[in-house]
């Protein structure tokens, strides 16, 4: 009797997900390729679900790409200069929104820290302070480097912002944690996200707008009394695309007619909000009309 309920306890045994996982993987792949090809498999038996798969493959991937890969490119760099008073840099940090900006010293190649943006916050108390006081060290790596060492010496040091420097030690770009972290989870969400539900078109002020990239033009055009063309591109996004002649990264700006474009959002694969300002000759064309 106890035999016969061991038995049947035995067979409605069901494996686990790392049972089962570890099964298929213990076909040992030969290569990343067919580990991928593995991973994929285990996806299609709903052993993993979507985001999972992309994770794993991401990090994957990390591995064998090159700071090179991903940097944002010296001349799209946001720095800040040190001989520039702060009342002169203050709103360039405002407008660009970073939390960190290399500083540097005549030229970007003479980069000699890292200013945070919260430290600025002395500035709007009134305090006297000296911007060379509040430089963080600036960390250099080379543009061969692999990502997941990179990550982990971002995690050891406490950094999440490294120069990048070529061959002949000249600065060439610059990466963050969040550029790595991008690579395995895809899209990192931050302060200019729009909620699924919120409309395409926010209003900031009098000449500002927020405005997601897959605002139709037409309907761009209706809100904010612009008069683009929608025969080449249905979309503002494309539009900026157009301007830029390649994918933007955020930061950089772009000006179309009377109307500038600031990225707010944008990774590897696509461009996903906007900061739109009205010059004030487009808001007197606009009364005028």
């Amino acid at each position: 009797m106890d035999g016969s309920d061991s038995s049947s306890s035995s067979n409605n045994h069901k494996p686990t997900l790392l049972e089962r996982l570890s099964l298929m993987l213990l076909r040992e792949p030969e290569d990343r390729e067919q580990l991928i090809s593995l991973l994929y498999s285990a996806y299609q038996r709903n052993l993993l679900d979507a985001e999972a798969l992309a994770m794993m493959e991401g990090v994957i991937q990390v591995s064998e790409t090159q700071v090179r890969d991903i940097m944002i490119p010296r001349a799209q760099m946001d720095v800040i200069d040190i001989n520039q008073p702060p009342d002169q840099f203050v709103p360039f940090v405002i407008e660009t929104a970073h939390s960190r900006f290399p500083v540097t010293d005549g030229d970007k190649d003479n980069i000699i820290g890292i200013l945070l943006a919260k430290d600025l916050l002395r500035y709007y108390a009134g305090e006297e302070f000296d911007v060379r006081d509040m430089l963080r060290p600036a960390v250099f790596v080379p543009e061969s480097k692999r990502l997941n060492v990179l990550l982990r010496d971002f995690r050891s040091n406490h950094n999440h912002l490294a120069l990048v420097v070529d061959e002949y030690g000249g600065v060439c770009g610059m990466v963050t944690i969040e550029d790595v972290l991008e690579q395995i989870v895809g899209d990192i969400a931050d302060e200019f996200d729009f909620d699924e539900d919120e409309d395409n078109i926010i209003r900031q002020d009098e000449t500002h707008w927020r405005v997601k990239a897959d605002t139709e033009i037409a309907d761009f055009n209706q809100v904010l009394g612009a008069e683009f063309s929608d025969e080449d591109y249905d979309t503002i996004g494309g539009l900026v695309l157009k301007a830029a002649g390649q994918l933007p990264k955020r930061g950089e700006q772009f000006t179309i007619g009377q109307w500038k474009f600031h990225v707010l959002r944008a990774d590897s694969r696509r461009l996903y909000s906007l900061l739109v300002e009205r010059s004030p000759e487009a808001g007197e064309q606009t009364a005028l009309d």
